[in-house]
């Protein structure tokens, strides 16, 4: 009998709605936390989900990650999740033609010039999930440098971004590819201007909708989707993949491309979870 185990993490308060669809839809499916000491051997195919705790012990999960694949198939592979959980990938797909949210990484002991600094941007960290570590701060370069020092003083490279405006009206665009065809889409309303709260403690509370994508969000995640693959070879055959994107004046723009853990936002479309479930069997043969 196939058995496919769900990585999630111990330390989530209950089951994500993502997981709970996919069990249902896939009953030769089981939870299992990353952390826990679990046969992984036992299981023809592991798949990266709610593991949204790694950020703060990235060495350690990385490890469980090669460790995991060298006794069964592990999706994504090891080297998408190792390129993938550092944001400066962005700078990556930046130079091979997407158009990505224009980015500057600083990492610890580097220096910042003011005009990075300069409007509306957003400070966070390039090893991240959830908006964790993610500060809005407008027009007040004093305190872009406060939270970029803070960061550095925790060892973390930051990522500063302008903030595009358009986003608090229009939201943030995530498009869903299941083994390279798009599944379906899902609108988020605008966190980082409002009051964050973190009611699961891992991630920023949010406020989900359905959407569907237009021809220029589909060609830019395709771009974005391509352009990865052309970086990074193991990037050709994606389990899954994400797009997240946000509105601009020059027209759609890649926020982050989330190969890693990221939620496939199922309960905002219908049959998603059947379609996810299909795609991983596909994986079995």
């Amino acid at each position: 009998m196939t058995r496919i185990a769900l990585a999630t993490t111990r330390d989530l308060t209950e089951i994500d709605a993502d997981d709970q669809l996919l069990l249902d839809a896939l009953p030769e499916s089981e939870l299992k936390a990353w952390e826990d000491d679990v046969d992984w051997a036992a299981y023809d195919l592991v798949v990266i989900r709610s593991t949204w705790n790694y950020i703060d012990r990235l060495d350690r999960f990385l490890a469980w990650a090669e460790r995991v694949s060298t006794v069964t198939r592990l999706v994504n592979p090891v080297p998408v999740i190792r390129w993938n959980t550092d944001k400066r990938y962005l700078g990556q797909l930046a130079d091979a033609g997407v158009p990505v949210v224009p980015s500057v990484f600083v990492a610890p002991g580097e220096s910042v010039d003011d005009a990075s600094l300069t409007g509306r941007v957003v400070v966070k960290p390039t090893i991240a999930n959830g908006s964790n570590g993610a500060k809005l701060i407008d027009a007040d370069p004093q305190a872009a440098r406060d939270h970029l020092g803070a960061l550095h003083a925790q060892g973390r490279t930051a990522l500063i971004q302008p903030y595009l405006d358009q986003v608090d009206t229009l939201g943030e665009k995530s498009l869903i590819f299941l083994s390279g065809t798009y599944s379906h889409a899902a609108s988020k309303a605008a966190i980082l201007s409002q009051s964050m709260s973190f009611s699961s403690g891992l991630y920023a509370d949010e406020e989900m909708s359905p959407a569907t994508a237009t021809e220029a969000e589909q060609e830019v995640a395709r771009a974005a989707l391509a352009a990865a693959a052309r970086v990074l070879p193991e990037a050709a055959d994606l389990a899954y993949a994400r797009v997240d994107l946000l509105p601009s004046e020059e027209g759609p723009m890649l926020l982050e491309l989330e190969l890693t853990e990221p939620s496939l936002f199922m309960p905002f479309a219908d049959g998603a979870a059947a379609r996810v479930a299909t795609s991983l069997r596909a994986l079995l043969g």
